[in-house]
């Protein structure tokens, strides 16, 4: 499909809808899906932000500063994932769960503002990812636009991009979660300890990166153009992770990659 075929039935597509909530993280896919039915259906489209320890405070904001920018109604919700004793235990589903429960607030909020669609941001490219959020998300009634429309991740940004919005080749993110080893409980400490240390490292100029926790290891996953830059700063690095407690420190030359924890399932 061309892109300007993609654009005119995505937005088709969104205009058809009439009402939509859209589950916004401030990432490139939910903020292009809610800026393009904002396009068509204007203020009857409205956003909700979950905010929870699983989520780096960094990313949070940002998603607030984009919302404020293109004027998205965005009501932002607590997202008390952690009360949940099965999520803690952080087994292979953890993410069902988190979906799940995050679901039924969506449509709880929707049907407070009268709405009866709810969309997020999976798109085609997920797919080729370990995704069992996906089957909640589905069996909650969850729309997902770009998917339906087989639209991949390098399209999305491709119309953002077309659009003119900055925020075009914003790296992608993911829940600190993700960092721990699957059965290994989550913690506050531990996903503050994670996010603590990805903002350092950021802070040190690096760009897509992940900081993996395993005990007292930190696995640091970069992008191999910047592993040059990692052992020129070696010595800042080390300083820096030691300090949020780390006793080792590994860089993953294998790299950056996103879901490098589902490689062992």
């Amino acid at each position: 499909m061309e892109k300007e075929n993609v654009q005119d039935t995505l937005l088709k597509e969104l205009a058809g809808l009439e009402y939509l909530l859209v589950s916004y993280s401030g990432g490139i896919d939910s903020t292009l899906l809610a800026l393009l039915a904002q396009k068509v259906l204007q203020d009857k489209v409205k956003c909700v932000l979950f905010d929870a320890p699983l989520v780096p405070r960094r990313a949070v904001d940002e998603a607030k500063e984009t919302a404020r920018k293109f004027r998205l109604s965005c009501s932002i919700i607590p997202f008390p994932i952690l009360e949940n004793e099965e999520f803690r235990k952080n087994s292979s589903n953890r993410c069902y769960i988190c979906k799940k429960q995050s679901a039924r607030i969506l449509k709880d909020q929707a049907e407070e503002l009268g709405i009866s669609k709810i969309a997020d941001g999976i798109n085609a490219s997920d797919l080729d990812e370990y995704r069992p959020g996906l089957q909640a998300s589905n069996e909650e009634g969850i729309l997902h636009p770009f998917l339906s429309l087989g639209i991949q991740k390098k399209q999305i940004r491709q119309l953002a991009q077309d659009c003119g919005f900055d925020f075009w080749n914003k790296p992608s993110a993911s829940c600190l979660v993700s960092r721990i080893p699957y059965g290994e409980e989550i913690t506050v400490e531990k996903l503050q300890i994670i996010e603590h240390a990805e903002d350092l490292l950021h802070d040190l100029g690096f760009s897509n990166l992940r900081v993996r926790l395993h005990g007292k290891i930190a696995r640091i996953e970069l992008i191999p153009e910047e592993f040059e830059k990692a052992v020129n700063i070696r010595d800042q690095m080390l300083e820096v992770l030691q300090n949020c407690g780390f006793s080792y420190i590994a860089l993953d030359l294998k790299g950056y990659r996103s879901g490098s924890m589902d490689e062992v399932l």
